[in-house]
């Protein structure tokens, strides 16, 4: 019912850090804060997998490490995430990095040097 679906809504707008922007519009939020929303979104069916196309790329340094420290939560919690990013400082956040060119894998690597996030993902 409406009741719930409202309410699985809000649980996962919690679960990003905008419980206190549900009733806000997107032009009313940041870029930063849109692309939370996004994920907040692919959340509410809590999937096992959450595939991630370039979920940085228009974001500032700063927004792009809150998104990262964001996905390190959910990967903490059991999530498997898969991201393109063409942002070599952004892949190293990955727990593994696959390279592509011209369509075929180039390198498929473990990361034994995973970036941590130094901002805090839920500060917004």
């Amino acid at each position: 019912n409406k009741r719930e679906r409202n309410e699985l809504a809000l649980e996962s707008l919690r679960s990003v850090g905008l419980a206190d922007r549900a009733s806000h519009r997107p032009n009313e939020l940041s870029g930063g804060q849109r692309q939370r929303v996004a994920i907040a979104r692919a959340l509410v069916n809590t999937p096992s997998v959450l595939l991630a196309d370039e979920p940085t790329g228009a974001l500032d340094s700063r927004t792009s490490y809150e998104i990262m420290g964001l996905f390190e939560a959910l990967y903490a919690k059991g999530n498997t995430i898969i991201m393109v990013t063409h942002e070599e400082d952004i892949a190293h956040y990955a727990h593994r990095i696959v390279r592509l060119r011209d369509g075929l894998i180039e390198t498929d690597d473990i990361n034994h040097n995973v970036t941590q996030p130094a901002v805090n993902s839920l500060s917004h």
